[in-house]
């Protein structure tokens, strides 16, 4: 089997486990990897027995022997990369949320649209099977006219105190539930008014409430806190329903029928999105990477998920930051 070479522009902790996933698909050799950090890049590259290693992305980008890059550098340096790696003809996987302001999501689609490569942003959700299946159930018209959606991802407090002075938690997270929603229900959110809650001083909110009206008259609520007790059983408390005049739909992310009981407390390892099993890395991760391989293999354009979905997500969670620190709704301006 031919493979996709492929290299990863960021380092991060979630940079790794791209490495980590990567490395184990059959269709995809890690070619490559770079990093400014000199000694996370030596780390990594000795860990996965790449080869190729950069502290300039536009060097590595000039190699002609790599097909396609991953985008895991902090939101607000998604861009410049993401649009240098598309010029120069590669296929590009950015991770999420696309950027941090909607000029960089329109710079990014402008280059994406443009492109010989393909492109596409790393949703995970859409991979969640229980997700995959709501929207299903929906566009069979289970539910029929839909009046409610609701969302929750939340998260212990110990996993967000490096991340808050970078992203917040509607953007953070809620980018992850809006797109849920939009995708599950086909619907337009028009405006909203969101309140935000900083406990910790971090440099972004520990919480943020968002409700969402859309274009038929829907409500919908995201709630994302990123302040749950370090105790708390699960590693993401996460939750969706839509409600409509004909029937609902719901997802249970938590406790996913495995649960832990050691000599301190009860724990929900997840077993959705990069569980390892037999030693391996599996579960959405992994599935949402090999699906964009084979599209470069198969010169396919991604279609689970659009470069214009993707800006909406950003677009609409902006807004819901905008109105949190303004106090006011917000009328979500579209393209």
């Amino acid at each position: 089997m031919d493979k996709v070479k492929h290299g990863v522009i960021g380092l991060g902790w979630f940079g790794g486990k791209h490495c980590e996933v990567l490395s184990e698909i059959p269709n995809i050799e890690l070619h490559s990897v770079c990093t400014r950090t000199e000694s996370r890049l030596e780390e990594v590259a000795s860990e996965f027995g790449v080869k190729n290693t950069y502290t300039d992305y536009n060097e590595m980008l000039a190699d002609p022997e790599l097909e396609s890059v991953s985008i895991t550098t902090m939101w607000d340096q998604h861009a410049a990369p993401a649009i240098a790696a598309l010029e120069a003809g590669k296929n590009v996987f950015c991770e999420k949320p696309m950027a941090s302001t909607r000029e960089d999501c329109e710079a990014i689609v402008k280059a994406a649209n443009a492109a010989d490569g393909k492109f596409m942003v790393g949703h995970i959700v859409r991979f969640n099977p229980r997700y995959a299946m709501a929207k299903r159930e929906i566009a069979e018209g289970k539910v029929g006219k839909i009046v409610s959606m609701f969302a929750r991802r939340n998260i212990p407090a110990s996993v967000t105190t490096e991340i808050l002075p970078k992203i917040g938690p509607i953007i953070g997270d809620g980018v992850h539930d809006m797109d849920i929603l939009l995708w599950c229900s086909g619907l337009t959110p028009k405006t909203v008014y969101a309140r935000t809650v900083d406990e910790r001083g971090l440099g972004n909110p520990d919480l943020g409430w968002s409700m969402f009206t859309m274009d038929n008259g829907a409500i919908a609520v995201l709630e994302n806190v990123w302040y749950l007790p370090d105790k708390t059983a699960m590693q993401i408390d996460e939750r969706m329903e839509i409600i409509g005049t004909e029937g609902s739909v719901h997802v249970q992310e938590v406790a996913p029928g495995f649960a832990v009981c050691d000599d301190e407390k009860w724990t929900y390892p997840d077993t959705t999105y990069w569980p390892t099993i037999h030693g391996r890395c599996g579960g959405a991760l992994r599935d949402e990477l090999r699906y964009f391989a084979d599209c470069v293999q198969l010169n396919e354009q991604p279609s689970v998920i659009t470069p214009e979905e993707s800006m909406a997500t950003v677009i609409a969670c902006l807004a819901a930051e905008e109105s949190a620190r303004t106090g006011k709704e917000v009328e979500i301006e579209w393209f």
